[in-house]
């Protein structure tokens, strides 16, 4: 109710200023759109003062943009970037004024005109009605251009500055994802899954109608019916090692009154204009909570995480692990001959087990984190790598993507602060002992320069 009160009021200011100015000054009508246009309707709304005038001109500039052709978008991102930041002379006199006399005042004015002027564009375009959906929108479209342009950085920074802020988990509402769910809902959760593919309605009912089934996401109140992120959950007895067992068509349903363990499947970002906003780790403890709430007999929780670049990593570079195995043993990981054949598949798996412990414990970015994405979150987040699970997933992108392997994080809820603090001020990575052995084992004999440290403890230094 709430929501919809203020919807309409912003309808009610926007329309006003209808009636308080010229139309034809701000509508561009149905004349084709040049970045320019778009950029002299943001110098007005900075320029304006009034509420009601204010949210008709933001109206205006969202719809022209809307309007643009893709190029000419590139063209407008270019020239927020280059002329809406801050102004320098006002900087300068800031600056100079601090020196003689730092005082408060004088560091808030500082602080104050630091600010670039697109931060205060983005606020004054967000008065609009149904303007944040917009907002977000417009970021989708700029990461197309901003990839690999570094003039676009700072850009970039000020969208996911304010979305963070707009986006805060303060104002997230968790809503289970259940059958009943809204049909136009329920068609997006099928559209933004993005790590194992729901095929059609009954492929969705599998996964969110059962007693040991469910499904959380999470909403904003400006973007209503639009999910910024959900994730899947299986209810089992015990920890599972495989993706095929959960998402079988004739499984077995679990029995809740048994179910000791959630298992964390699937987790998926709905929203690209999103990127970099984290929802993840707020969306995990919530749902923890909510499961316990519910079923306090649980005493588990665990993901069957996918493994996306592994694949990439062991065939990078001139020395690319893949290159230090037999040859045979490459075409047939090439040509996923092993996949039907046993002996093949243990071949394979007494190679690919430790050289994925090598990626998990080993592998870094030039900034010193792990180089796999999923293991940057769940690790961030407090978990531990528990387990390396081979076949765990034989869908043709597990297969493409991690050779079949998925792993186990699990989140001991009495540990998680403590690994959480571990890896983000020391670079610790906490590993089952499971783990840890096989980087020992058959590692050492594939990277006979590297020498582990010992086993001392259930962390791995980054």
């Amino acid at each position: 109710m709430s929501n919809a009160f203020f919807s309409d009021l912003l309808t009610s200011i926007a329309e006003r200023g209808r009636s308080l100015l010229d139309r034809g000054v701000w509508s561009l009508g149905e004349a084709p759109v040049a970045a320019t246009d778009v950029l002299s309707l943001c110098e007005a709304l900075l320029s304006g003062r009034g509420e009601a005038t204010g949210a008709l001109i933001a109206r205006e500039t969202l719809n022209a943009y809307a309007r643009l052709p893709e190029a000419a978008r590139g063209d407008f991102f270019e020239s927020l970037a280059r002329d809406f930041g801050p102004d320098l002379d006002q900087l300068d006199e800031a600056v100079a004024a601090y020196d003689s006399n730092p005082d408060a005042a004088a560091a808030s004015r500082l602080h104050y005109l630091t600010e670039p002027r697109r931060q205060e564009l983005f606020r004054r375009l967000n008065r609009a009605p149904g303007a944040t959906r917009d907002l977000v929108a417009m970021r989708a479209d700029f990461l197309k251009f901003s990839r690999g342009n570094p003039d676009l950085a700072l850009l970039d920074a000020d969208f996911v500055h304010l979305f963070a802020s707009w986006f805060n988990p303060g104002f997230l509402v968790l809503r289970h994802i259940d059958w009943g769910t809204p049909a136009n809902i329920l068609e997006k959760i099928i559209r933004y899954e993005a790590v194992h593919q729901i095929h059609d309605w009954d492929d969705l009912r599998r996964r969110i109608d059962p007693q040991d089934r469910r499904c959380y996401a999470f909403f904003h109140p400006a973007l209503v019916d639009e999910p910024l992120i959900f994730v899947e959950v299986a209810l089992t007895a015990a920890i599972p090692d495989n993706v095929q067992s959960l998402l079988a068509v004739d499984r077995t349903h679990e029995n809740i009154e048994k179910a000791r363990t959630a298992v964390f499947y699937s987790i998926s970002n709905c929203q690209q204009g999103l990127a970099g906003v984290s929802f993840g780790n707020f969306l995990i403890k919530q749902v923890v909570e909510e499961l316990r709430r519910e079923l306090p007999r649980l005493d588990q929780f665990v993901t069957l995480s996918p493994v996306p670049g592994l694949m990439k990593w062991l065939s990078a570079g001139e020395n690319a692990p893949l290159t230090k195995i037999d040859p045979a043993l490459r075409e047939m990981l090439a040509n996923q001959e092993w996949i039907e054949a046993e002996d093949k598949r243990e071949s394979l798996r007494r190679v690919l087990e430790p050289l994925a412990a090598e990626y998990f414990l080993k592998a870094k970015t030039p900034k010193g984190r792990p180089v796999d994405p999923v293991a940057r979150f769940h690790l961030g987040n407090g978990a531990r790598l528990e387990r390396i699970n081979w076949l765990g997933d034989l869908s043709a992108k597990g297969l493409r993507e991690s050779a079949s392997i998925m792993v186990n994080y699990l989140y001991d809820l009495d540990e998680i602060e403590a690994n959480h603090e571990a890896f983000v001020n020391n670079g610790e990575i906490v590993a089952a002992g499971a783990v840890k052995k096989l980087l020992r084992g058959e590692a050492r004999s594939l990277f006979p320069s590297r020498r582990p440290r010992k086993d001392k403890s259930e962390s791995s230094a980054a």
